[in-house]
């Protein structure tokens, strides 16, 4: 199997346009293979990083609609409940690094929602379903236990579905943060100019903009853990902030599979590659009705989900109008790979206001 062409792989971008796609060959080998300089080997990582993921979960599965749903817990029940929910094609373990440090003060649960993760995969999959997932897996942490409703945390495609839930469900959170949540819009320049030269390849005359092309085809299978690290990367492309993140984060996004050849075990990525296609779109766009939720928007200073709609010359935080917003210096999209404890330092202090 050639290995020279660009693979789709564990991507985390916005709610209208966050389909796992592919790359363009020429991206930066920092951004197209940025754990490739380590063949394998974890980058070292700084004493905090290593003491927080001392600090590990309670891991189980909670059955929810026929499906098994992976889920992580920290801290005692009975206290004030957090859950945190991840972007496209990533996992739980996205918040290993940063739900620990409430978990003094809190009882605090990460989910895999279904299609991604140690999760299982759906036939269809819709924001009902992933909604109705968040609340299951926070009924089974005991994140009610101490008789008020959890905040929702969730970053990007999960920012949201926690908006959904927000809007559809406002009596099951006492309030939600968002993290770099774009509700869709256009893409960048440099996005839509990827997409004109792939529709003259495939020979297509370009057009308007319907979205990225969905995927349905299975996943490539790699000989060996270490190629498959270096075949890791984020979407929005950027080069993450903190390679150990990067690195963490990776490990936990591959898992055993027969190679195609019928020679051995390989690896290959955890997530659904058909999710896309199985997905109901109608959730997608925010909810017309408004939701008294207390809200935040934490975003980051060089978010390409944000700057997407500044490109188009609208207020980038226009869908939540009204929403308080942070902005996180020298950060893109995936905060808690470039500023994990600003990230961390943003949430306290939002949390503290709130009297959460």
């Amino acid at each position: 199997m050639a290995d020279d062409k660009p693979e789709t792989l564990p991507l985390d971008v916005p709610v209208d346009d966050d389909q796992p796609r592919r790359l363009e060959p020429d991206l930066p080998p920092e951004i197209a293979s940025p754990l490739a300089p380590f063949a394998g080997a974890s980058p070292p990582a700084p004493a905090w990083f290593n003491e927080i993921l001392g600090i590990e979960p309670e891991r189980s599965f909670v059955p929810v609609l026929g499906a098994q749903i992976e889920l992580l817990t920290w801290g005692e029940r009975g206290k004030p409940g957090l859950i945190f929910v991840h972007g496209n094609s990533a996992h739980a373990d996205w918040w290993s690094f940063i739900a620990p440090y409430f978990a003094q003060t809190h009882r605090v649960a990460a989910l895999s929602i279904s299609g991604m993760g140690a999760s299982d995969w759906r036939e269809h999959y819709s924001f009902e379903i992933f909604a109705t997932e968040i609340h299951e897996a926070g009924r089974a942490a005991g994140l009610f236990d101490g008789g008020a409703r959890p905040v929702y945390i969730g970053h990007s495609f999960g920012g949201g579905q926690v908006f959904y839930s927000a809007a559809r469900h406002p009596e099951r959170m006492s309030a939600c943060i968002l993290v770099d949540t774009g509700f869709g819009g256009p893409p960048t320049r440099e996005q839509m100019e990827q997409m004109e030269r792939e529709a003259i390849a495939r020979g297509e005359a370009p057009g308007r903009w319907r979205g990225p092309p969905q995927r349905t085809g299975p996943h490539r299978v790699y000989p060996t853990f270490e190629q498959a690290l270096t075949r890791f990367r984020f979407m929005p492309p950027q080069v993450p902030g903190n390679l150990y993140v990067a690195d963490f984060i990776a490990r936990r996004s591959l898992k055993p599979a027969p190679l195609p050849d019928g020679s051995g075990q390989g690896w290959t990525w955890k997530f659904d590659p058909s999710l896309w296609s199985k997905l109901e779109r109608s959730g997608m766009a925010p909810p017309d009705t408004r939701t008294d939720v207390p809200m935040v928007h934490i975003y980051g200073e060089r978010s390409a989900i944000i700057r997407r709609h500044a490109e188009a010359g609208r207020d980038p935080n226009e869908v939540l109008a009204g929403v308080p917003s942070i902005v996180i210096p020298d950060s893109e999209h995936h905060i808690m790979v470039d500023q994990p404890l600003a990230l961390v330092a943003a949430l306290r202090s939002v949390l503290t206001v709130w009297g959460r």
